[in-house]
């Protein structure tokens, strides 16, 4: 049994993830910024409310993690928003830096706090949510993607500084995931782009070899395997579960 933490696992792909864990007979601990994202959690899963950003928060978080289960085996570092649609020139920068942050400062905050208990046990896996536009870039994303590019780059990191004490980290990087966050995505593009909702949609789809969004429980999946001993030696890895992503950005 492995104790594992899901930050933003109220919703989404965090409780996907949360739910896959727990049915693999897992202890659950998930996070959100959002109380009301955590009031119907399943009973036996510790909860804690705090935003992914606020690093007296973290550190509170990770005390009682130490204090409750006495370590940590597995962190999956999923807390992100998908920021603004729109031209670079039409950003503004107080939304860059919300984007960036929560996308990118939630995962160091995470993983700084994480690494010490890893260490201690010598071993543990961090498990990094990216996201196709992490790989490529995507219009009208910028920031979204900058953040979802930079995770990559923290990822390796950590996989280098922590593997000498036995800690994976690896990436793993969705495509469109059906949801109700990629619904507020396709409309705000729809906009952006002066096309139909359903337009987007199939754009997205079109530009994988198997014409296809993914669901939660995909990454979900992945998430298990790569927090298992079967992934023992599988650390430092960027693992898109997409679809196969033939074309980012489809031009219909």
């Amino acid at each position: 049994m492995r104790r594992v933490l899901v930050t933003a696992g109220g919703s989404g792909i965090g409780r996907a993830m949360a739910e896959g864990f727990a049915a693999a007979g897992h202890q659950v601990w998930v996070t959100d910024v959002s109380a009301v994202a955590l009031a119907d959690v399943p009973e036996g899963w510790r909860t804690t409310v705090v935003d992914a950003t606020d690093e007296a928060g973290v550190k509170v978080l990770f005390s009682e993690i130490a204090e409750v289960w006495g370590g940590l085996d597995v962190l999956c570092a999923n807390a992100g928003v998908a920021g603004p649609t729109a031209l670079i020139e039409d950003i503004a920068l107080e939304d860059w830096r919300t984007c960036v942050s929560v996308n990118l400062e939630g995962c160091f905050l995470a993983a700084k706090y994480a690494a010490p208990l890893m260490k201690a046990a010598r071993a543990g896996a961090i498990i990094v949510t990216s996201s196709t536009a992490g790989l490529y870039g995507y219009p009208n994303r910028a920031p979204y993607a900058s953040a979802k590019w930079a995770v990559i780059g923290l990822m390796k990191t950590l996989a280098m500084e922590l593997g000498p004490f036995g800690i994976r980290a690896n990436v793993i990087c969705p495509g469109a995931v059906e949801g109700p966050r990629m619904e507020g995505v396709l409309e705000r593009e729809a906009a952006a782009k002066g096309m139909t909702r359903d337009q987007v949609y199939e754009g997205y789809a079109s530009g994988t070899s198997m014409r296809s969004f993914v669901e939660a429980r995909d990454i979900a999946n992945m998430a298990v395997f790569l927090g298992s001993d079967a992934a023992r030696l599988v650390s430092g890895q960027v693992i898109a579960v997409d679809g196969h992503t033939e074309n980012p950005d489809p031009k219909l």
